[in-house]
């Protein structure tokens, strides 16, 4: 094979693009100056007053919805672009329109990684009032991803956006390497959901690694995160979206059942094999048709096996998770307090000294609460992540005990295809098809 045929077919006008842009903005980063607070305020010795603080209005009504609006337009538009005109060249373009949007303009906020939080708060929590704009983030893509493929991950999202401008020579990682990898983003579905439900933590908000570059105000640490994952996404292409974001979780399940997805040829495959190297998600499935099918007696055996092992393995997980109760429980707030008051109590029935109080026990103190109020409350939290724990440790058995399953099972293919689930529709495959129509 020629291998000059198997180098990225990027245009010109997309070489320009896809190598100065992100070089000016590596360039700029240093020059961002993050804001200091001063606390506390200073004291002035003239008659000078401080000014009276105002909370800042939300923003208002229309503007959300207006977002929405931008979102459905972008999904319209960017679908339209991946499945009839096959244009790698204008989904590139989306995705600077998507990245200055709802990226450097909207902050990266509302996002549909994060609504995950808020809706899972709202179907545990009925006092949460989920904003129409948020749940609408959630679905749109969910809604298109089902009907169109994972449409929303080629252009729309901010966050994928940034990682493709800097995929420049993306390397393939295997099968095997993709599938440990592929486990994570299942870890933190689970735990951002249960987090969120329990009232815990938003730890999708707290670990975001591109709000903090979007907003300019990144802390140290996010920032140093953030530039190994740019850096690595060099060379291991979108390693956010593969192997930690949450949503994508969501949108790999609906896009393996999407009525409509974006295919590496339209028409009838040839077996050029040019499409090879053309995906840097490892995301193309060659075909498998040269192994004998296996046995029925092979098979049974198999599908014994996993009739076995799935229970086994969502039983095994489930009781470890609620074992880890005690530590999933120390990160909510009221299990600190009861701790802390718990520790002061056994200070002063020693008689010791009393130490500096920390501001929880101080606003404890103010808040009238006594000590049976406060274990109440944390043995409360304790339950809902014991059964939460078996949730959580259940779910992860399971995903292990799929996987598995997708191992053991043989499945023949006669063409070269995209993977529903691992595919982001980001049209590149489309331009080594030297089928045009």
């Amino acid at each position: 094979m020629d291998k000059s045929r198997t180098s990225y077919p990027v245009s010109r006008t997309l070489y320009f693009v896809h190598r100065i842009i992100p070089g000016l903005l590596f360039l700029l980063l240093p020059l961002i100056t993050l804001p200091i607070q001063r606390f506390p305020k200073p004291e002035f010795e003239s008659a000078y007053t401080q000014p009276q603080t105002f909370i800042p209005t939300p923003r208002a009504e229309f503007l959300a919805y207006l977002d929405v609006f931008v979102l459905l337009i972008s999904l319209g538009v960017v679908t339209w672009l991946v499945l009839k005109k096959r244009s790698r060249l204008w989904v590139f373009f989306m995705s600077l329109f998507s990245l200055a949007y709802f990226g450097f303009y909207r902050e990266g906020c509302v996002c549909s990684i994060g609504s995950i939080q808020n809706v899972s708060l709202a179907l545990f929590d009925h006092s949460f009032i989920l904003p129409l704009s948020v749940l609408a983030f959630f679905l749109l893509p969910l809604i298109f991803t089902l009907f169109f493929g994972r449409t929303f991950c080629a252009s729309v999202c901010p966050f994928g956006a940034i990682q493709d401008l800097v995929a420049f020579k993306p390397q393939p990682l295997g099968s095997r390497l993709n599938t440990v990898l592929g486990i994570i983003p299942y870890l933190y579905l689970g735990l951002a959901v249960l987090f969120a439900a329990t009232g815990t933590d938003f730890i999708i908000c707290r670990y975001d690694p591109f709000v903090g570059i979007f907003r300019f105000n990144a802390s140290f640490g996010m920032f140093l995160f953030t530039g190994i994952l740019l850096l690595s996404g060099v060379f291991i292409a979108r390693p956010y979206c593969r192997f930690l974001c949450p949503y994508g979780v969501l949108l790999n399940w609906t896009s393996r059942f999407s009525l409509r997805h974006l295919s590496i040829t339209p028409a009838e495959c040839i077996q050029c094999r040019l499409c090879e190297s053309s995906c840097p998600y490892d995301a193309i499935d060659y075909p498998v048709t040269d192994k004998s099918p296996e046995s029925r007696p092979v098979m049974v055996r198999k599908m014994m096996i996993l009739t076995l092992l799935v229970p086994f393995l969502v039983l095994i997980f489930g009781y470890a998770g609620s074992r880890m109760q005690d530590t999933l429980a120390g990160v909510d707030a009221r299990v600190k307090l009861a701790k802390e008051v718990m520790a002061l109590s056994r200070i002063q029935d020693a008689g010791y000294g009393m130490q500096d109080e920390s501001f929880e026990i101080k606003a404890y103190k103010a808040s009238g609460k006594t000590e049976s109020q406060v274990y109440s409350e944390a043995s409360a939290v304790l339950k809902k992540f014991y059964f939460g724990g078996w949730l959580f440790g259940g779910f992860t058995g399971l995903v292990i005990a799929l996987l598995i399953a997708g191992r053991m099972l043989p499945v023949y293919r006669k063409d070269y295809v995209t993977n529903k689930g691992r595919c982001f529709s980001c049209a590149r495959c489309t331009d080594y098809c030297p089928i045009k129509s």
